[in-house]
């Protein structure tokens, strides 16, 4: 059962990670395939074969010879591992860490502790399996590849069951639900101390501005007790929810469950806003302070509306372009600099698209350009049909380049400690859900250098 184990898992495993080895060779090629039908005579031959053609490639790079190495040795190593020389199997898999290392790829590092476990896990030494395992994951996660981590486990746990292995099930199951949990755990701090950060930060400053606002001390507490709260519920329903998966072998049952929970959170995070807005509309809203705290509450009431309607359809109309475009321009050019020009180019046909969320989208970015060009500079809106079902508004401005440190970061809450008096970061992040509830999608244009420019994909 175990030896079946190992060739499922060493299949799947493979199919995570890139094929490093140049395949011009017929050789490789052919070991390939002898190992596969079970012919290991036939693909040692073979590989021999490849190796010398390897070494006496002189156009071929050191890092490039080392990848070719190493997937010459791991398939030396399936072979051995099928045959269950366990001796064998060790010296190369020593061969393969060794030529890892030459190549300087961080696929093939991960690749080598994939083999590593699978080894381990064939040969029956569940504990150093379940260690090397551990290391491959905690290397992941500690550089927040979440998703990768994921992906492993969700691979082990179908080999697991393909196995009908009942322990390695159990074993896998229990693993997975522990680095969920901490996952989870790592992802709400961080957030929760994002949001105390800047709780703190708008505190200290509506003190100093204006004394009367004293009351906004203890909206904050409240704030802080409430997100508290929060946190508490989202890792209580974290644990729950691990306990759940631990009790099933649905897969379709536990992904409903964490879309449920999603919705949940987003309608919850909702509320905690639209039950302090009342609060705060009793404060001096002609305060800067204040109405960067009314805004940055709405933000979060529209942010988390739309996350919790996500899936669903929305409704769309037919509508005519260049009247359409003409009023979002007039609606922004009263906000233009010296100078700047601002040019709608779109044929005159119609479109199909909902026109509340376009309507946003497009006026947010517009508002944006007008902010950001320059004197005499240069602002403009267009419309490109890409294909029978996909079209693009494209909104693009002369001036400064957005720094590439900074792109990443464009289209996520929450990333940084802002001052909400000059915005709250969520214009663009909710312009993205509202992209995304659409099925398109909406992107900084990297290739243009002249400003900066905005692709709002949309799917009919």
């Amino acid at each position: 059962m175990m030896r079946k184990f190992s060739v499922i898992v060493f299949g799947m495993l493979l199919s995570l990670t890139p094929v490093m080895a140049q395949k011009g060779g017929d050789a490789f090629s052919r070991a390939e395939n002898h190992a596969a039908a079970g012919r290991y005579k036939e693909a040692f031959e073979q590989l021999r074969n490849y190796e010398q053609s390897v070494s006496a490639n002189a156009r071929m790079d050191k890092a490039s010879k080392a990848a070719a190495y190493y997937n010459s040795a791991r398939v030396r190593m399936n072979m051995y591992m099928r045959m269950r020389k366990s001796q064998n199997t060790m010296e190369q898999l020593e061969r393969m860490e060794v030529q890892a290392g030459k190549s300087g790829n961080d696929s093939l590092q991960n690749d080598f502790l994939y083999n590593k476990a699978i080894y381990h896990y064939s040969f029956g030494q569940l504990e150093k399996g379940n260690a090397v395992f551990a290391q491959m994951v905690g290397k992941l996660t500690a550089s927040k590849e979440y998703d990768k981590v994921d992906k492993v486990y969700q691979t082990l746990i179908k080999s697991s069951r393909t196995s009908g292995s009942a322990m390695m099930v159990a074993q896998t199951y229990s693993g997975y639900m522990a680095w969920k949990d901490s996952a989870n755990v790592l992802k709400l701090r961080d957030v929760t101390n994002a949001l105390n950060q800047q709780i703190q930060a708008r505190d200290a400053s509506i003190a100093e501005k204006d004394s009367l606002l004293s009351t906004r001390q203890g909206i904050i507490i409240v704030l802080c007790v409430i997100l508290a709260c929060l946190a508490a519920v989202l890792v209580a329903g974290g644990l729950m929810l691990m306990r759940l998966m631990l009790q099933t072998r649905s897969q379709k049952k536990t992904i409903a469950d964490l879309t449920e929970n999603i919705a949940l959170k987003a309608k919850f995070t909702g509320n905690i806003s639209a039950q302090l807005t009342p609060a705060l509309q009793r404060l001096d809203a002609s305060k800067p302070e204040v109405k960067a705290l009314l805004d940055f509450s709405n933000h979060i009431q529209t942010l988390s509306q739309i996350e919790s309607s996500m899936g669903q359809p929305v409704e769309t109309e037919s509508v005519k372009l260049p009247t359409f475009c003409e009023e979002l321009a007039a609606q922004v050019r009263g906000k233009l600099k010296n100078g700047v020009t601002l040019n709608v180019d779109v044929p005159a046909v119609n479109a199909q698209f909902n026109r509340e969320y376009v309507t946003h989208i497009l006026l947010h970015l517009l508002n944006n350009a007008a902010e950001y060009t320059p004197e005499n500079g240069f602002i403009r809106l267009e419309y490109k049909k890409r294909s029978a079902h996909k079209c693009q508004f494209i909104v693009s401005n002369t001036g400064e380049v957005i720094p590439e440190e900074k792109r990443e970061m464009l289209f996520k809450p929450f990333v940084e400690v802002r001052d909400l008096t000059t915005g709250d970061g969520l214009g663009l992040p909710i312009c993205r859900q509202m992209t995304l509830r659409m099925n398109g999608d909406l992107s900084l244009d990297p290739e243009f250098t002249k400003g900066t420019r905005f692709v709002l994909t949309i799917e009919a």
